[in-house]
């Protein structure tokens, strides 16, 4: 492994201003407020520690440990301690904001219930008629040549990660996209590797928001199901995080609602393709703890190694996951992908539209240019 001197992460103290924003307001003014809205049947108490719990943040209180009964407590407490006496807007970003949203699990008692805190919402977005959309623009390729087909469902993949229920500034751009709005394209030269090993036949999706991005990731697993691999895994969340970030329910509901769909035959036919994949194996759901927690791409555990090692390609969504293995840190936007990513043990293409300031890969005065135009441009999520 090439050795490479990591930034530090980023933080909620107003050093990075977002960071700040996002935990001391954005957090408590939209997931806490709207996860209240959308259960308005939750008990007395469940709502109560709803909004301790988002109060808390705008306080800057203590972070609390987690209280118990909980299934994963030891796993969480040792996430929980190196940062233990420090406040809400005085540790990590990374870790606060991540760890936020395993408390919002404690607060809702998921662990008890089964009962999803951000299921309206995900039920909305696959009802509107930007969902179908997009989905169908995705599925226009699927007579394609297999190298072009799958290119373009790279870019359907990629730009439905702006479809994220907890960050309304990217959900407003859509899922179309300019040509400006790119700013690093390796999907060429990833479909010609993946095409050139015929003796990896697997590759890996980790996937980030259900819904219509969710969607897109399933018409790319689809594709690379025609001919590219033998076998798709889907890396999804143990339990509900981001608001709108997959777990299996997510993909199991959604690919019976493509099923089901009379009126769009490309869409069922989609929807009974994935069926039989997962019925015979090709296509395989992996919940992990590792996704959910606030460890880096780097502290990934001997099990996600192994799988990875043997993949042809893993495809990394989003903009969490992103900030996940680049240590959510402030790098030189000029320093090589391939750089900091040495440690990952295999190819690795990471599909992101910006929503947080660390950045790597890019081109020479890519970010001054952009800069001078939009100094927001890292969290616009247009990119």
């Amino acid at each position: 492994m090439t050795s490479i001197q990591r930034p530090a992460p980023m933080r909620t103290d107003g050093s990075n201003a977002f960071a700040h924003h996002t935990i001391g307001t954005r957090i408590p003014e939209t997931t806490v407020k709207e996860t209240l809205a959308l259960n308005p049947d939750y008990p007395p108490a469940i709502r109560e520690a709803l909004y301790a719990l988002g109060e808390s943040l705008r306080a800057d209180a203590p972070i609390p440990p987690l209280k118990l009964p909980a299934p994963d407590h030891d796993e969480w407490m040792a996430q929980y301690r190196p940062h233990a006496g420090e406040t809400w807007l005085n540790s990590e970003w990374f870790f606060a904001e991540v760890y936020f949203y395993r408390l919002m699990i404690e607060v809702t008692r998921w662990w008890e219930t089964g009962r999803d805190p951000y299921a309206p919402r995900k039920v909305e977005e696959v009802g509107a008629e930007a969902f179908w959309l997009a989905l169908e623009a995705a599925l226009a390729t699927v007579d394609w040549p297999t190298e072009e087909r799958l290119q373009n469902l790279i870019q359907h993949a990629l730009w439905g990660n702006r479809i994220d229920l907890s960050f309304k500034a990217a959900l407003a751009h859509g899922t179309d996209w300019h040509n400006d709005d790119l700013l690093v394209d390796d999907s060429a030269a990833a479909v010609t590797r993946l095409l050139r090993d015929p003796a990896n036949r697997q590759a890996h999706i980790v996937n980030d928001n259900t819904g219509t991005e969710l969607a897109t990731d399933l018409a790319l697993a689809d594709g690379l199901l025609a001919g590219a691999v033998d076998q798709v895994t889907l890396h999804v969340k143990l339990f509900p995080t981001f608001v709108s970030d997959a777990i299996v329910p997510d993909v199991l509901t959604l690919i019976d609602v493509l099923r089901s769909e009379a009126s769009h035959p490309t869409v069922r036919a989609l929807g009974e393709r994935l069926t039989a994949a997962l019925n015979d194996g090709r296509l395989r759901l992996a919940p992990d703890g590792f996704w959910n927690s606030t460890y880096f791409g780097w502290e990934m555990p001997p099990r996600l190694q192994a799988a990875f090692s043997g993949s042809a390609l893993t495809v990394i969504k989003g903009d969490a996951n992103y900030r996940r293995i680049i240590g959510d840190a402030l790098w030189h936007p000029e320093t090589p992908f391939a750089q900091v990513m040495a440690y990952f043990p295999g190819p690795v293409l990471a599909l992101r539209t910006s929503k947080s300031d660390g950045v790597v890969g890019l081109p020479a005065g890519t970010a001054e240019r952009l800069s001078a135009v939009d100094p927001r441009w890292h969290t616009s999520g247009r990119y």
